[in-house]
This record gives C-alpha cells, structure tokens and sequence, in this order.
C-alpha cells in the first residue's frame, strides 16, 4: 500500500442518489432511538481500539491513531448500521454520508478486525439481527443465471475500462510485487499457464472450462493444441468471448455455450474453473463438485481458482446477507479450503492434491484495478452509470483489496485428481 490518500474519493457535501435506481442509498431507514443508541455504543466498542482515527461529529474521535475515517452525518450513518450492519455500512459511503483519506488502508484495519467488531453476546445473537440472505437469490439454475447476469452483463466496455487487454477478471499471479500496471498482462497469462498446467492441458486435450469470462484461458489452451468446451451464464461475456475466439482463428477448437454447470454432458480430461466457485453458493456444492466427479475422464484433473477466507468465518456468516451480496455478487458466498476438501472428499471420488494460496497478489491486483477505475470515471459516466454506481464500484474495489492485504481473504489454486475410487 502506498499511503497515499485516495484521489479517487470525491470529498465535499453528501450528494442525492436516484430514489429508483438506489431506493435504500437515497432513503433514510426508519429507526428507533434506542436501538441507534445501541449501535452508537457497539460503533464506540468497536472503533475505540482499532489503530484508526474515527471522527464521529460533534466533536467525538475515536480509535488511537492511523487512517482517517470521517463520518460527515453520524445520525444517519449510525442508523444505517442499526437497521442493516454492514450493508448500512456500505451504503452510508455510498450516499457520502463517512469518507476516509485512504479508503483501503481504514478498510484493512476493519478487516483484519472483523472477528472481534461485534462483541461476543452480539455474535452470539447473529441470527437476531443480522440480515439474512433472501431466498430468491439461491443459485437455481434460472436464480443462478439472474445472479450471474446482474453483474458480469452490466457492460462489456465498463469491464474493459479497467482491467487489461487480456480482460482477465481473476488474481494475476506476480513475478515480484509491488506490481505495476505493466506487470498485469504477463501476470494473468502467469496465472492462465499455472492453471492450464495443473490439470495438464497440451496437445489433444478435451478440455472443460466452467466460467469463460471473456474467453482468454480458453483461447491460450487451444494455442496448446487442446479442444476446449467453454461454458458461460453471462450473455455479454459469452457474445464477446465468441467473437474473441473467432477472431484468434481458433473456432474449430474452441465451443462456448451460455449454458449451466448443471447442463454439461460429455468425458472431457481435464477442467478448468477460475473463480466460479465463489458464485455456486453452499447449497449447491456438492452439486458442483459432483458434477466435476462425472464430468472428468478416468485418470484427469481439476484446476480451481477459488478466492477463500477462514473457515470459521465462513460457518458464522454463511447464512447472513451482505453489502456485497445485496449490490456487487447476489447469490455469491466464499468457501473456505476446508469446505472445499470436505465436499470433494465426501461427494466425489477426486481428491485434493495441489493447494497453493497468493493473496498478496490478489491484493495488487485489485490495486491496479481500482486506480485505473478511478483514472477512467469520466469514461464511465460516458457509458451512463451514474455517481451513485460510481461510489459503489470504488467501495467494492478497495473492500475486496482490504480483505486480502489484511488477509482475512485469500485466494488458492487447487487441483483436484481422479483417485479411481468413489467415495
């Protein structure tokens, strides 16, 4: 991290979000004086300790030293986090009601913190007041596909604003760090090659890859000589990653399909899934991993690339409903390895043989992103997305990368061998 304050946080006075795009940013939520009375002593216990300077207005400075986070209207800020936790959270930023100086740098000491934020007996009581996930965001093969839709089919061109020109929407993989932007390309053909050398991709391959993104692992294993059937559930990504293909003159290797996991027929040597898994959701697990266990030929291999986070921390929060959930990735839950191994051993006859994590590089990743987002906002608002969408995107960005310089988030590539023996 750089220390540098955040040059892509507007500053000044709170601005009005579009009541119908941003119902719950432009509102403020109804909600009694004592349970915001309760929340300002739960914000006051969980910020007093933290290495943060907290202006709370009216005087009040919490935290003893460190980034500064500035709530500019804290009635409204502690009722948001009254009435919703952490999306109140999420969305008082996005309304500009707290703005910090270095955003990333006060969301990693929250994030390196998040286990102990919340008192015991609050966490004891979670399920009392913590949102819970809606149901009309299961990962049905129709739920799955809107889940899917709401984010990766936003536009293809806001996607290439930001990331670089391989449009690789997953951890590069660094020869050194701190990265810069010219590192990022041969970073994610890095990553692309590690994968596609996990599951032994080469010539005459019958490759499987569940998720194409915008079809860059594809196209590099059929430069290898392999036969890959790609499958997708975002339209956009599907119709660019088709013609992508077809430009690299590889349509007689490579077939992409907007189809579901769950619809996929055939024997296919190896597989390839880079950070789908995260959007499955727990229910379906054994489903995914199940069909991997049918889908995979007598003696092939599995590469993942899934982003993870603690196990313990996943089983407190699995059932709860997320800022992230509710604006970036409906439907998406991080698994823990454990949980990885656990499904694969008890639902399949694979089982893991390579697990290699490199948050740190996520976390550089999600930094080159999100300067280069903030480079481009005028061409984002060409592309019609709004102030409001604008906040969100920022937030999301250095949230994700606070999660993994704190390293309460991490990401794996995880290989997966046919054992021969069913569980």
């Amino acid at each position: 991290m750089s220390g540098a304050p955040d040059t892509s946080l507007a500053a000044g006075p709170a601005r009005t979000a579009d009541t119908g795009r941003w119902p719950d940013v432009a509102a403020v939520p109804a909600c009694s004086a004592a349970r915001t009375a309760v929340a300002r002593r739960v914000v006051r216990h969980a910020l007093n300790g933290l290495p943060l300077r907290v202006s709370l207005g009216a005087g009040e400075q919490l935290g003893e030293g460190g980034p500064l986070l500035e709530v500019r209207d804290p009635d409204t800020f502690l009722r948001r986090i009254a009435t919703n936790g952490l999306i109140g959270f999420g969305e008082s930023y996005m309304a500009y009601e707290w703005d910090a100086d270095d955003l990333v740098g006060a969301l990693t000491v929250l994030a390196g913190h998040a286990a102990t934020l919340v008192p015991s007996p609050l966490q004891r009581l979670r399920a009392l007041w913590a949102p819970r996930q809606p149901g009309a965001l299961r990962n049905t093969p129709s739920g799955a596909r809107t889940n899917i839709q709401h984010h990766y089919d936003l536009s293809n061109e806001l996607f290439a604003l930001f990331l670089d020109p391989s449009l690789s929407y997953s951890s590069a993989l660094f020869d050194r760090t701190p990265a810069t932007w010219a590192d990022l390309t041969p970073g994610q053909y890095r990553k692309i090659d590690r994968v596609l050398d996990l599951c032994g991709v080469g010539p005459g391959t019958r490759l499987l890859e569940i998720g194409t993104g915008w079809g860059t692992l594809a196209i590099r294993a059929a430069d290898r000589g392999a036969s890959v059937h790609s499958v997708t559930l975002s339209a956009e990504q599907c119709d660019l990653a088709r013609r992508r293909v077809r430009a690299g003159g590889h349509e007689g290797r490579v077939r992409v399909d907007l189809c579901d996991y769950r619809q996929v027929r055939g024997s296919y040597d190896a597989i390839a899934s880079v950070e789908m898994i995260e959007a499955v959701g727990p229910e379906y697990w054994p489903t995914f991993f199940r069909a991997l266990d049918t889908l995979l030929a007598p003696g092939g291999r599995v590469a993942l690339q899934a982003i993870t986070m603690p196990h313990d921390r996943m089983l407190a929060s699995r059932s709860t409903y997320t800022w992230v959930q509710k604006y970036i990735f409906p439907g998406g839950m991080l698994p823990s390895v454990r949980a990885i191994e656990e499904n694969v051993r008890s639902h399949t006859r694979l089982r893991v043989t390579a697990c290699d994590g490199f948050g740190e590089h996520y976390a550089q990743t999600l930094r080159l992103w999100r300067e280069r987002f903030a480079q481009q906002a005028d061409a984002v608002e060409g592309l019609g997305f709004d102030d409001t969408f604008r906040r969100m995107w920022t937030f999301y960005l250095a949230y994700s990368e606070a999660g993994f310089r704190s390293r309460y988030l991490d990401v794996h590539q995880i290989q997966l061998t046919d054992q021969g023996e069913p569980s």
